[in-house]
């Protein structure tokens, strides 16, 4: 059987126990990323688009470091969305600075009315590499 085992990158664990969940779960092989926002160390909202964005691909970053990964070991993407319409190049962009060049991970965008004060939310699962 396999066990569950908690990831939590450096310095944001207790954001994490307030809220209760984890920032990531280790099963076997797999790594299942909980939801990464455009939150600062005080867990307050980046506070233009852009800038959530790119807080959210590095808090996301941190994670899968914590849990020795990478983005090249992303199998799949799921992303939250305010507004598609008017995000998807901003996000495109960041997209593209992280995973870089084919094959790409699978990727899921969802338009939502709610992302609790932020307007960008991504989570991933990911093969931990060895």
């Amino acid at each position: 059987m396999t066990t569950r085992e908690a990831i939590f990158p450096a310095g944001r664990q207790a954001l994490y126990e307030t809220n209760r969940y984890s920032a990531a779960i280790r099963s076997g092989d797999l790594l299942f990323v909980s939801g990464q926002v455009g939150s600062r160390e005080d867990g307050s909202a980046e506070p233009d688009f852009a800038g959530q964005v790119a807080q959210a691909f590095a808090n996301l970053a941190a994670v899968l470091k914590a849990a020795g990964c990478g983005f090249q070991d992303v199998v799949d993407v799921t992303t939250f969305h305010t507004d598609p319409a008017r995000q998807m190049e901003t996000v495109a962009a960041e997209r593209l600075k992280a995973f870089g060049g084919p094959p790409y991970p699978n990727w899921t965008a969802v338009g939502v009315t709610w992302l609790a004060g932020f307007d960008f939310e991504i989570k991933v699962i990911a093969r931990i590499p060895g």
